[in-house]
């Protein structure tokens, strides 16, 4: 099976794509193009599929970067390959040809960035407690240090939870709300005490507060088993782990 690539047209001319599970190589609950060196699947299964990724981004296995993701507002600023340990943050950005930035995602927000018009990029993992913290207006920020311009920004939300799937219990609302009352534009009731979180559109928001141009594709990570994986799903499953979907931006 070939990969599957979910592209924007706002990220153009930037070689990118927000990847499915198809076109593979790991089997059982990991089956399809699972990118995540942290989960439990077959060491050589994770490099086929992302020696895979990069292939199809036309760089080296060593240049398509990933950093050690913490769920944190930490971005970290990339001029050639990473060595190991990687860096514990949630955002990446460059300006340097040939490098390629990948995010890691089973449910949260997988966001690209890019500035066409100045040549920088960058990626972004952004759950809820990243997006919150600010990883969103932190990845701008670091792009506008590297010569970028806040209007030339243009940032795509991949495939993450929906509102629909995304089920919260009572203190979740209460700190968002606390955090600021207006958040409560972001939920929506669900049965007894639980609640419904619009993440995508949490992120857009925080997004386009900063002045960024912004958009989602509008793909459910939870609601179709076949293309994504799912954090969420898999727990609800009883599975004992869960793929990761990449997500990639090439400078």
């Amino acid at each position: 099976m070939t990969l599957e690539i979910i592209t924007a047209d706002s990220l153009a001319p930037f070689r990118h794509g927000f990847f499915t599970r198809r076109g593979g190589a790991s089997s059982g609950v990991f089956s399809g193009l699972n990118c995540g060196a942290g989960s439990t699947d077959q060491t050589e299964m994770v490099a086929i599929n992302r020696a895979r990724v990069a292939d199809a981004m036309e760089v080296s296995p060593d240049n398509l970067l990933t950093v050690h993701q913490v769920h944190s507002p930490d971005v970290v600023t990339v001029a050639g390959p990473l060595d190991d340990p990687r860096p514990k943050a949630d955002a990446l950005v460059t300006a340097t040809p040939g490098l390629a930035l990948a995010i890691l995602t089973a449910d949260c927000q997988p966001v690209l960035f890019a500035d066409s018009a100045n040549g920088v990029i960058g990626g972004a993992h952004a759950g809820w407690r990243g997006a919150r913290d600010g990883v969103l207006e932190a990845t701008v920020d670091a792009m506008i240090a590297l010569g970028a311009e806040r209007e030339s920004i243009r940032a795509v939300i991949g495939p993450t939870i929906s509102q629909r799937a995304y089920e919260v219990g009572p203190e979740f609302l209460e700190d968002f709300l606390a955090d600021d009352p207006t958040n409560a534009r972001f939920f929506a009731g669900g049965a007894d005490d639980r609640v419904h979180f619009d993440l995508p559109a949490f992120g857009l928001h925080r997004l386009r507060e900063v002045g960024v141009q912004a958009e989602w594709t509008r793909h459910c990570t939870y609601s179709d088993a076949d293309r994504f994986y799912s954090y969420r799903r898999a727990t609800h499953a009883k599975e004992a782990d869960y793929g990761r979907l990449i997500s990639v931006i090439r400078m």
